[in-house]
């Protein structure tokens, strides 16, 4: 386990929240393990019925700490990256999330794994993938174009765009834009566990089934092309660009 992962389980809801403020909650592998294993745990777990993710106060998380990820390895179904997109993946009972602040990368492709997501005013959302000479992951190359089209979706893969809560609303990432997302999300889950259980585990897999094999499929081709990214020059220009705090130069690539 980690101290960057705050884990608490009260009233049947298992609360799991980034917390590594100090570096906007960027994701370790560590933290990635701890996520794995709370979910895991908490999907055989007759005294959790629901999960809620937050971050700290002003930061759901900035996604992919990108030094910790480089040193990983490769990107197979061992890593604790791949382990925590299966633990959410499959998990069998309703999940709730709360995000304030940035949600970056997979802070933002997460939630569409998430069943309920309530964001406040100072969220921000962004998927720069492509920014970074990447591509996208967690089967959200399948599930953004079929919620909102291909063309919003092009924009905001293509360009790396950020976008705030009413947009998310908006394009149902987000169930509700709200003032304290945090108290909203905990209501939510506090009615989710007062709901029949079986009826809302049966519930939430037959919302889910149609797309499952396709988006396990399509997870494995993103990670795929995910590492081939990382070894390539395109990624390489824009992680040393990131650190050294200047704009990435594409243009002597074909």
């Amino acid at each position: 386990m980690t101290e960057h992962i705050k884990i608490s389980n009260a009233n049947r809801i298992l609360h799991l929240q980034f917390n590594r403020p100090e570096r906007k909650n960027a994701i370790t592998r560590a933290m990635y393990s701890a996520l794995a294993e709370a979910l895991n745990h908490a999907a055989q777990d007759k005294d959790v019925r629901v999960v809620l993710f937050s971050g700290s106060e002003n930061c759901f998380t900035a996604g992919n700490d990108l030094q910790d990820f480089l040193a990983g390895g490769e990107l197979n179904a061992e890593n604790p990256v791949a382990q925590f997109m299966r633990a959410l993946f499959n998990f069998p009972k309703p999940v709730v999330a709360a995000v304030s602040g940035p949600a970056v990368g997979i802070g933002t492709t997460l939630l569409l794994q998430c069943d309920l997501v309530y964001a406040d005013d100072t969220a921000k959302f962004q998927m720069p993938f492509v920014n970074l000479g990447l591509v996208p992951e967690y089967a959200s190359s399948l599930l953004i174009p079929r919620l909102m089209g291909q063309a919003k979706a092009a924009e905001l893969f293509l360009l790396g765009e950020s976008f705030n809560a009413e947009t998310a609303c908006g394009l149902g990432i987000v169930n509700e834009q709200c003032d304290d997302a945090l108290t909203k999300a905990m209501a939510q889950a506090e009615r989710l566990v007062a709901q029949p259980p079986a009826a809302v585990r049966a519930t939430k897999a037959l919302m889910r089934e149609p797309l499952k094999q396709q988006s396990l499929a399509v997870m494995d081709q993103e990670f795929a092309a995910f590492g081939a990214g990382l070894a390539g020059a395109e990624f390489k220009e824009a992680a040393t660009a990131f650190l050294e705090k200047r704009k990435p130069d594409f243009s002597a690539f074909n």
